[in-house]
């Protein structure tokens, strides 16, 4: 039986037959009659053929179970359908639904060969991986526990060489204790070196002071013992009386040096934390840079100011008194220089700040005011009055918005058009001793400032009393006329 079901299996006669009707089907209404009959009687033919391998493999089938084997099937199913002329007539089911179920089933069969035979393929594949990753398992345990040796060699090792490392590492702390200890030791050694070097310095300026003040005593002694009257008629127009240097003349490199390097510091440092200051409520930058060029500016014409008053008013005081080799007007630099700590600078900044509030092209919000600004402005008046007790005094360089741009006296800022050549505005001004330039300023030059220098008045330098004030001090006061007189 089992050769005779391979021989149909292999001879697929079923997809013959499924291939004949879907070709007559496909040319049933194009053919003639007689074909189409032809092709009928051809699958009857082929059914009858497939029908009787059938009843053989019945038939072997059955000789096989026996001398009782399959009768209650052939009862039940066969002989009853046999009697109905090959139909099963049933009350439920038609013969187009049997036919139906039986494609069904055969479909439904092939699916169930085809997901077999997927499945199995999918298990040789998942057997396949999972001897892979067995593999790949056993190779990672073995490396896990030559790593796990590894560890233990180097754990034992460590803790050999620990120990040796704790003593090293407090050996060095010890080392970098005492270190410090004698760090400290010499800092404070320089700090007392330096201190004992500016007391030297000092005494030595001081020393100068007095041995010039000697020789010029015993000058004047041995002038006094001597019998010719000439130096007793000359005595109140002695020129040796100019030659004395004062304090102030001893001092002024120092104080030259020292005051050019605090206006540097003021530029480097304390100009930008200004200017961070100013812009938590100002957006704008140029408005910042604006505000403290401004207040840099006013601050030296009040603290001008501030030094000719205080200076009519020392002249004033010593002229009934004066008697010293030197004359009035080196007498008092010389009494300003001892005694700068009696500037009211406090006045000279209210006054910046009151002429700042009254400038039309600085503003800040109404809630607030320039006092903000009080720390920087009480700093740029005190080196700008200690400069005017220098000889020549150090000035700021004049600067309107709009004027060519002078490479000698300002560098551009980084944002600035280097080929453009006017200044829009002014960030720092220049520093300057006669007319020569001690120390550079910064401007920003970008195309059409001359346009907007037209659109907005120029930078304020000062009150229109200072600027009087300012011009009528050019002019010699007749107490230096009278001193330079004698």
């Amino acid at each position: 039986m089992a050769d005779t079901l391979r021989t149909l299996v292999n001879s697929s006669s079923f997809s013959v037959l499924q291939d004949k009707l879907e070709s007559w089907y496909k040319d049933y209404h194009v053919i003639s009659c007689d074909q189409n009959l032809n092709r009928c009687c051809e699958l009857v033919e082929l059914t009858s053929k497939v029908q009787g391998q059938l009843f053989s493999i019945l038939h072997l089938t059955a000789r096989e179970g026996g001398q009782y084997g399959g009768v209650d099937t052939i009862k039940s199913r066969l002989l009853p359908w046999l009697g109905t002329c090959f139909t099963m007539t049933t009350g439920s089911v038609s013969p187009d639904t049997s036919l139906n179920l039986i494609q069904e089933s055969v479909e439904k069969e092939r699916k169930i060969r085809e997901l077999s035979l997927s499945h199995e393929s999918n298990m040789q594949k998942m057997e396949t991986q999972l001897s892979t990753t067995r593999q790949e398992l056993n190779t990672i345990k073995q490396e896990l526990a030559d790593a796990q040796l590894e560890l233990d060699d180097t754990k034992n090792k460590s803790a050999t060489t620990l120990l040796a490392t704790e003593d090293e590492i407090l050996q060095l702390r010890v080392e970098l204790r005492a270190a410090c200890d004698q760090a400290d030791l010499y800092k404070r050694k320089m700090e007392a070196l330096e201190e004992y070097e500016r007391q030297v310095r000092m005494l030595r300026e001081e020393v100068s002071y007095l041995s010039t003040e000697k020789a010029l005593l015993q000058d004047r002694l041995v002038r006094s013992r001597s019998p010719s009257p000439l130096p007793r008629r000359s005595r109140s127009s002695s020129p040796l009386r100019g030659d004395s240097p004062t304090r102030a003349q001893l001092t002024a490199s120092s104080r030259h040096a020292r005051l050019v390097s605090r206006f540097g510091n003021l530029y480097a440092l304390q100009r930008l934390q200004s200017e961070a200051l100013v812009r938590r409520y100002v957006s704008d930058m140029e408005t910042a840079q604006r505000i403290i060029f401004i207040a840099t500016v006013e601050s030296f014409q009040a603290a001008k100011l501030a030094y000719r008053q205080f200076k009519l008013r020392v002249r004033k005081t010593l002229s009934p008194t004066h008697l010293g080799p030197e004359s009035l007007e080196d007498a008092v630099v010389d009494y300003i220089v001892r005694n700068l700590d009696l500037y009211d600078v406090q006045a000279s900044v209210n006054e910046v700040i009151s002429s700042m509030n009254l400038n039309p092209k600085i503003a800040l919000p109404a809630e607030l005011d320039f006092t903000l600004l009080s720390s920087f402005i009480r700093e740029v008046c005190e080196i700008a009055f200690a400069m005017q007790t220098l000889e020549p005094p150090l000035e700021l360089a004049f600067s309107s918005d709009g004027e060519l741009f002078n490479d000698t006296k300002y560098r551009r800022s980084y944002d600035s058009e280097f080929t453009a050549p006017l200044v829009v505005y002014h960030i720092w001004p220049a520093l300057m001793e006669n007319s020569t330039v001690i120390m550079k300023g910064e401007a920003v030059t970008r195309r059409g400032a001359l346009w907007r220098s037209r659109s907005s008045s120029p930078v304020r330098s000062g009150s229109p009393t200072r600027i009087l004030g300012s011009s009528r001090s050019r002019s010699p006061s007749p107490g230096r006329l009278s001193a330079s007189r004698l």
